[in-house]
């Protein structure tokens, strides 16, 4: 076996001992902690903060098995994502006291969008203005994951005009028990994820600034291989569990005398759905491998393919799924709602599937 075998073991073998996958919870922090003492949840970052330093390869490895077996971390993604600009970009003062602090348990968030700007986010106009020695942040942000229960927000203002609406942003570093910041959850299909985020008048000091002023759209598209990869990852994962649940169902499922699996109906579509999993795991894996061999290439058409695939698929294998168990895919008991409720989501956040098209046709000259 080697080091990943051994790797996708180990979290299989926590997951089957700590999860409770009739558990209803987004993100349960006591498991999340179990896994920061396991060095898990800073696998990725540098080993000088406590990291373990790996690459884009075994991070999807652990997103795609921890989404398999359902494990309630719904923090880790932003998480990951926020501390991976703090990395990039951040003082060495925000770095000493951010990334130990996720490799401990922290949740990180990050905030781009806003009620006008959702897949347009050079439309933004939450403004941060220059008071003395700090900022002065006014304004409305949305769909927000995690803020509700994360110690710091990676918060995206406008700070200039800027030449084209993509210039004058800045990424800044907002402790969630700040005066002026208000954090209002959205109800949701999935339960309270995602919030509504209101800055008035909140003050924050000049080296609350993560990077370089006015160039935070620069630093944002240099994070966008990794926010693809996790959702992809996370969906693969997904994937893979609404495959495997509605296999082992049509195999035990009798109608007419013999298990439903065994009419050609079923049996063609779920023949399909292996197909297309594979395919998936192939393209996401691939996409990691090629990460890793040169970290600071942007690939925009693969990490968009990933995303686009693997989103998509989830959604459509966790539907039909559902179909196939019948009324047993509408009860909770039998978890594949749930893996719909997850998925159908995916092909919005971080980029909608429209928006990956685009971005790919854009690669090819179009």
């Amino acid at each position: 076996m080697t080091d990943q075998d051994d790797f996708v073991k180990a979290i299989g073998e926590f997951c089957r001992r700590e999860v409770d996958r009739k558990q209803r919870v987004p993100h349960d922090d006591d498991l999340y902690r179990k896994l920061a003492d396991l060095g898990w949840l800073g696998l990725s970052l540098p080993e000088e903060y406590g990291g373990g330093g790996r690459g884009m390869a075994d991070l999807v490895l652990f997103l795609e098995e921890t989404a398999y077996w359902r494990a309630p971390i719904g923090g880790f993604a932003t998480t990951i994502i926020a501390a991976s600009a703090y990395e990039k970009f951040g003082s060495a003062e925000q770095k000493r006291e951010i990334l130990p602090a996720v490799v401990d348990g922290a949740v990180l968030s990050i905030s781009m969008s806003e009620p006008e700007a959702g897949s347009d986010v050079g439309a933004l106009s939450c403004r941060a203005e220059r008071r003395g020695d700090g900022w002065v942040l006014n304004g409305q942000k949305t769909w927000c994951s995690n803020a509700h229960f994360a110690e710091h927000i990676l918060l995206v203002a406008r700070t200039s005009p800027g030449e084209g609406k993509h210039a004058g942003m800045t990424m800044f570093s907002v402790p969630s028990t700040v005066d002026g910041l208000a954090v209002r959850g959205i109800e949701t299909m999935g339960g309270k994820e995602v919030n509504d985020l209101y800055l008035t008048d909140c003050v924050l000091p000049a080296d609350a600034v993560v990077g370089t002023v006015d160039q935070g759209w620069k630093q944002l598209m240099t994070g966008l291989n990794l926010e693809r990869m996790i959702l992809a990852a996370v969906m693969l994962g997904t994937a893979r569990r609404a495959f495997e649940d509605t296999l082992a169902y049509v195999r035990e499922r009798h109608q007419f005398g013999r298990p439903i699996g065994s009419f050609q109906a079923l049996r063609h579509r779920l023949a399909d759905h292996a197909t297309e999993l594979e395919c998936t795991r192939l393209l996401v894996h691939d996409v990691a491998a090629k990460i890793d061999a040169n970290p600071d290439r942007s690939l925009p058409r693969e990490a968009s393919m990933a995303k686009l695939k693997a989103t998509e698929f989830a959604k459509a294998m966790a539907l039909d799924g559902m179909q196939m168990l019948g009324g047993y895919g509408y009860a909770t008991e039998y978890g594949m709602e749930g893996l719909l409720r997850s998925a159908v989501v995916s092909t919005v956040y971080g980029g909608t599937s429209e928006i990956q098209r685009d971005i790919i046709g854009k690669t090819y000259g179009l």
